[in-house]
C-alpha cells in the first residue's frame, strides 16, 4: 500500500538522518532518501512529534537537509519463496552477483536487485482443491527446489479462516503468476502466488505448537555432541579471541550438522572471510547428497566495509529465512558470525540517538535484543502434524578474549549451550579450542550422561594435579597423581581434539562416539601397573597414538579392526585392570 506522506531531511548524523513529516508515520516502516538520482534505503527508528530518526542502509555522503523523503508505507521486509537456496544476499536481500552483474564488483548505492529471480519458471503441484480451508502458513502447493520439495504457503499475513475458490492447474509458473484464490468470511477474494513480503523484525508464529528441544542436533564433532551437545531448535553461542577457530568451527558444523538448510549470516564480518566463504561453500562436498552444500545454503553478508546499520537487516533477514523454510517441516541452522559486530552497529546508532548509554557505551536495550533474537530458535509442530526447527549458533568476538563484556554475558543468559574459545588452547593447536573447563551446555548428549560425569571427573582432577605439577614440579607428584594426569591428556588428545582437515577424522557419527567412547572410557577407569613415572609416560605416549590411528581408520574396515587390536593389545600389557563402577557402567551400557 503506497503511503502518501511527505517527508523531507532536515538533519545529517552519520548513517541516521531526520526528517519532518506531515502525515503518518510507523516505526520500522521504511522510506528513501532521493539524493543525486539515486534512492537510499533507510528504516525509521524513532519518531518525535512531526519528526523521525531513519537509520540509512548505504552510505549518507551527498545528503543535505531539504531532500525529498519517499516513505513506502511498508515495513522491512524480506521476499519469501522459492529461489532462496544456493543465493548470496547482502542484509537487504539483494543478490549480490546480480548486483556485481548491474553495478560492477565495487558496489554502488541505491542499486536494488528483486530478491528471487522473475521470469524461472516452477513445477507447480496444488495440494488443497476447492472448498478446502486453510489458514496463514498452512501449504496449497509445491515446487521442487534443489533437493527440497518447497511448500507454497498461505501468507504469514493472512489472518483468520479462508475457503479456497480455484485452484491453478498443476504446470510450469513463474512467481508472478496466481497459482490459488482464497475468499475469506466475508466474501473478499484474494489471490495467492508462490512469493510473499513478511517483515523481518517480526518472529513467524503460524505453528500450532511449540515443543522443547530435546532431539540432539548431531555436529559430528566429538568434543560438541559429547560434552556440550547443541538441540534442534537449540540455541548456543561461540566466544573466542581473534584466530581462535570460530569460522573453521562453523565450517564443519554447517557442513556435517544434521539439518537440511544451513543459513550463515556474516554480519560485519572481516570481508576477507566472507569471501573465503563464498568462495568455499559451493566447493565444498554435501556429505548428504554428494553433490554442492551450497544447494541447502543461503549466506547473508554484510562485510566490516559496508554501512553499520545494514548489520542489523542481515541479523534479521537470516532468521526470518530460517523461520520460513521451519514452516515447511526442515530443520534449520542458522549461523550468525559475529553477533558482536551487530552489537557494535546498535551501540554506534544508539549514540547517534543521544540515548542514556549502559555497560560499555552499549544500550541499556542490549540484552532484550539479544533476547529476542535467539528467542526466535526452536522446534515447533505444525498444523499438519510435521515438526520443524531452527537452531541458532552465534558467535561472540570479545575483545581481548574477555568473556566478562556485555555482549558475551548477555548472550551467554538465553542460550542453552556455551562452546567457549580459548586462546591457550588455540596457541597450543588443540582444535576444535573449546575450553572443556568454562563451557557447558543445557541439552542432552548422544552418550549416556553418567559416563560423560565420570569422564568429565577424570579429567578435570587430571587438570588439578596439572596446576599442581607447576608449582610443586613432577618431581614432587605421586606417581598415582601422574597417571591421573596422563589420563586427563589422553581424554584431550585421542577424543576431545579432531583433525577438521582429515577425510575420516572431521566427521564422527554417533554410533562411532558411542563406540569410541567406551574404550575411552574402559582407559579412563583401569588401574595399571607400571612402575615409575617414565614407564607411565611412555605407556600413554604409546596408547594416545595408537588410538589417533585407530581415529583415522574408516568405520568398520580392515584397518580399522587392525588398529583396534593394537589398542586392546597395548592396554592389555600394562595389566590394565577396569574398576569395578566402570566395568558396571560399561555393562550396563552394552
Amino acid at each position: 500500500m503506497a503511503n502518501t506522506t511527505k517527508a523531507k531531511v532536515v538533519g545529517i548524523n552519520g548513517n541516521m538522518v531526520t526528517i519532518e513529516f506531515d502525515g503518518a508515520v510507523s516505526m520500522n516502516e521504511v522510506g528513501y532518501v532521493n539524493v543525486d538520482g539515486k534512492k537510499l534505503r533507510g528504516e525509521v527508528i524513532r519518531i518525535r512529534g512531526n519528526k523521525a530518526q531513519m537509520q540509512i542502509f548505504e552510505m549518507t555522503q551527498g545528503i543535505k537537509a531539504g531532500d525529498k523523503v519517499d516513505l513506502v508505507g511498508d515495513l522491512l521486509c524480506a521476499e519469501l519463496g522459492p529461489g532462496l537456496l544456493g543465493q548470496t544476499f547482502d542484509g537487504l536481500q539483494n543478490p549480490l552477483p546480480l548486483v556485481a552483474e548491474k553495478a560492477g564488483f565495487f558496489l554502488e548505492r541505491g542499486v536494488y536487485v528483486d530478491s528471487l529471480p522473475r521470469d524461472k519458471k516452477w513445477e507447480w503441484t496444488p495440494s488443497v482443491k476447492v472448498g478446502d480451508k486453510v489458514l496463514r502458513g498452512d501449504p496449497i502447493g509445491s515446487v521442487p527446489e534443489g533437493p527440497f520439495t518447497h511448500k507454497i504457503l498461505v501468507p504469514f499475513d493472512m489472518l483468520g479462516m479462508y475457503t479456497v475458490t480455484k485452484v491453478t492447474k498443476p504446470g510450469d509458473y513463474t512467481i508472478e503468476d496466481t497459482v490459488a484464490e482464497v475468499k475469506d468470511e466475508k466474501g473478499k477474494t484474494f489471490k495467492l502466488k508462490m512469493a510473499f513480503k513478511w517483515p523481518v523484525k517480526r518472529a513467524v508464529d503460524c505453528y500450532a505448537e511449540r515443543l522443547a528441544p530435546s532431539e540432539p542436533m548431531v555436529t559430528q564433532v566429538r568434543l560438541i555432541d559429547t560434552f556440550y551437545p547443541v538441540s534442534k531448535g537449540g540455541t548456543y553461542c561461540i566466544p573466542g579471541p581473534f584466530g581462535a577457530g570460530k569460522t573453521v568451527l562453523q565450517h564443519t558444523t554447517s557442513r556435517n550438522a544434521d539439518v537440511d538448510i544451513v543459513i550463515i549470516a556474516a554480519c560485519g564480518e572481516r570481508a576477507g572471510e566472507v569471501v573465503e566463504t563464498i568462495k568455499e561453500f559451493p566447493e565444498l562436498k554435501d556429505p548428504r547428497t554428494g553433490r554442492s552444500l551450497m544447494e541447502r545454503t543461503i549466506i547473508i553478508c554484510n562485510t566490516s566495509s559496508m554501512p553499520v546499520a545494514s548489520r542489523e537487516a542481515s541479523v534479521y533477514t537470516s532468521v526470518t529465512l530460517a523461520e520460513y523454510y521451519r514452516q515447511m517441516g526442515l530443520h534449520v541452522l542458522l549461523l550468525a558470525d559475529s553477533t558482536s559486530r551487530w552489537a557494535q552497529a546498535l551501540r554506534e546508532m544508539s549514540g547517534r540517538l543521544e540515548e542514556i548509554p549502559g555497560e560499555e557505551a552499549f544500550p541499556a536495550y542490549l540484552e532484550s535484543y539479544i533476547a529476542a533474537f535467539y528467542e526466535r530458535a526452536g522446534i515447533v509442530r505444525l498444523r499438519d502434524g510435521n515438526i520443524g526447527s531452527v537452531t541458532i549458533g552465534g558467535t561472540v568476538s570479545p575483545a581481548g578474549g574477555n568473556f566478562e563484556e556485555p555482549v558475551t554475558q548477555a548472550t551467554l543468559k538465553v542460550v542453552g549451550a556455551f562452546h567457549g574459545l580459548s586462546r591457550e588452547r588455540s596457541d597450543a593447536r588443540k582444535y576444535p579450542a573449546i575450553d572443556p573447563i568454562i563451557s557447558w551446555s543445557k541439552y542432552k548428549s548422544v552418550i549416556r550422561e553418567d559416563w560423560v560425569a565420570y569422564a568429565r571427573k577424570v579429567f578435570l582432577s587430571g587438570v588439578e594435579v596439572n596446576q599442581m605439577m607447576k608449582v610443586v614440579g613432577e618431581e614432587g607428584t605421586t606417581t598415582e597423581d601422574y597417571i591421573e594426569y596422563l589420563k586427563s591428556e589422553f581424554l584431550d588428545a585421542v577424543y576431545m581434539q579432531q583433525n577438521s582437515f582429515d577425510e575420516i577424522d572431521s566427521a564422527v557419527s554417533v554410533e562411532r562416539q558411542q563406540y569410541t567412547f567406551a574404550k575411552v572410557l574402559k582407559v579412563l577407569g583401569a588401574d595399571f601397573e607400571l612402575a615409575d613415572k617414565d614407564a607411565a609416560r611412555n605407556f600413554f605416549n604409546q596408547m594416545r597414538q595408537k588410538f589417533i590411528d585407530w581415529n583415522y581408520s574408516l568405520w568398520n574396515s580392515d584397518k580399522f579392526k587392525k588398529a583396534e587390536k593394537d589398542v586392546d593389545a597395548h592396554f592389555a600389557s600394562a595389566n590394565g585392570k577396569v574398576r569395578d563402577e566402570v566395568a558396571a557402567m560399561l555393562k550396563d551400557g552394552k
